[in-house]
């Protein structure tokens, strides 16, 4: 678990970045209807839960900034029996001043009436610009001299994990390892994708992980060529693959990991071409991790990489700077090597600075490594035995002090590992 200490800091290093004579304010998750009056399963907004460690909504954290002090408040919803009876329980004003080490704590429901009152003699407002103000007076607003979006400050913190923060990654990488090993010794004869599915998030939830990082995909033989293929609902069928994207949520911490697995525990050879062609290219790609490279070095040489097998296998012809200048691997590996991950699997962390320079790697950064080749069961232009096959290989990589550290390295990825975790059993 992350320490108050820990959100407190945050909040004054954000303060920090903020212009005096300024107020803040930053708001809760709204509830999201999923049909009629029954609502999603609730998860609090990732910035204001990084600021906060809060997961209620109707809830906004408050930053007064003079030239002399910084007061920060938060608005709580009140205790209410009734509501507690049918939605759980709430925490409370009281409750909320004992844990959170904010100068004060408001009733959610007197929050227009005090933002008036903080936001006398003040020039300068920062909210999320991607989100609706909370609902303060159009004269209000208006009689500010600038407003700034705050999203941009907080999401660069988030590019630098704590010890707190990648402890609980690894927590989810654990839970999740256990989900894949399951995936692979479960007994897939006769079975379907869905069955696969309930195995691995049974499997999260018996380990504490509640929810899940992001939709699961569990897509046989052609489906894996669908990227985003969330349907799991084909045959699993002996002597395809099994490409499993699925990754659990500890705590608000995301873990994604690909593996790409045979139905029937065996390799056929060109499965295992092409599976050891991208399996090398991740490898490589890993090792050059490391403080101030670029992830767009990275993405280069996966593409060579790819290029280069793709090649060798008859699957694409010509020169290699001549393809990938006119960008023909895009048709086999359209999407990039990796992305930032942490509060959310894609993690809402810059990319490049201010200048539209690009972020080179730092100390505790985490990011996914996942190169893939997709080639569609209709592909003429391609070797026969190739068509059809979609793979997928994906960690999730500490940057450290002068390398890196793959937390994700316990999951079994090569040829023979995988093969023999199948021979095992595991029931539904």
């Amino acid at each position: 678990m992350i320490k108050e200490s820990e959100y407190k800091k945050r909040r004054e290093k954000l303060a920090k970045k903020l212009l005096n004579n300024s107020v803040t304010l930053l708001a809760s998750s709204k509830p999201k209807v999923r049909s009629n009056d029954t609502n999603y399963p609730y998860r609090q907004d990732s910035n204001f839960y990084y600021l906060t460690g809060f997961k209620e909504d109707n809830a906004c954290l408050v930053f007064l900034k003079s030239s002399k002090k910084i007061k920060t408040i938060l608005f709580v919803q009140k205790k209410d029996t009734q509501e507690e009876l049918w939605n759980g329980k709430r925490l409370g004003v009281v409750e909320a001043k004992k844990r959170f080490l904010v100068d004060e704590v408001r009733v959610s429901s007197n929050f227009k009436e005090s933002i008036e009152e903080f936001c006398k003699d003040k020039k300068n407002l920062y909210y999320d610009f991607s989100k609706k103000i909370p609902k303060i007076k159009k004269s209000l607003k208006s009689s500010f001299d600038a407003h700034y979006d705050i999203s941009p400050f907080i999401k660069e913190m988030r590019l630098i994990k704590s010890k707190a923060e990648i402890k609980l990654i690894k927590k989810a990488i654990k839970i999740t390892k256990k989900a894949h090993h399951n995936a692979m010794k479960f007994n897939k004869d006769n079975r379907g994708e869905s069955d696969l599915l309930a195995k691995i998030e049974y499997t999260f939830k018996k380990n504490g992980a509640y929810s899940d990082a992001y939709t699961s995909v569990v897509a046989c033989a052609d489906n894996a060529n669908t990227l985003h293929y969330i349907s799991n609902n084909k045959e699993l069928k002996n002597r395809e693959l099994i490409l499993i994207d699925a990754g659990c949520e500890y705590e608000y911490y995301a873990s994604d990991i690909t593996r790409t697995i045979p139905v029937d525990g065996k390799y056929t050879k060109a499965q295992k071409e092409l599976y050891e062609l991208v399996l090398d290219t991740q490898k490589q790609v890993i090792k050059m991790i490391k403080p101030k490279v670029l992830r767009s070095e990275l993405q280069k040489k996966a593409e060579i990489l790819l290029v280069d097998g793709m090649i060798k296998l008859g699957i694409i012809s010509g020169k290699r700077d001549k393809l990938i200048k006119r960008l023909k691997h895009k048709k086999y590996y359209p999407h990039g090597i990796g992305h930032w991950m942490g509060l959310d699997v894609h993690d809402a962390a810059p990319y490049f600075d201010e200048n539209k320079k690009e972020i080179p790697l730092r100390k505790n950064m985490v990011l996914t490594i996942e190169p893939g080749i997709y080639i569609s069961k209709d592909d003429k232009s391609v070797p026969k035995r190739f068509r059809g096959i979609g793979i997928r290989i994906e960690d999730d990589i500490q940057v450290t002090k002068n390398s890196h550290k793959n937390l994700s390295k316990k999951i079994v990825k090569s040829v023979e590992e995988i093969e023999t975790m199948s021979r095992r059993t595991c029931k539904l």
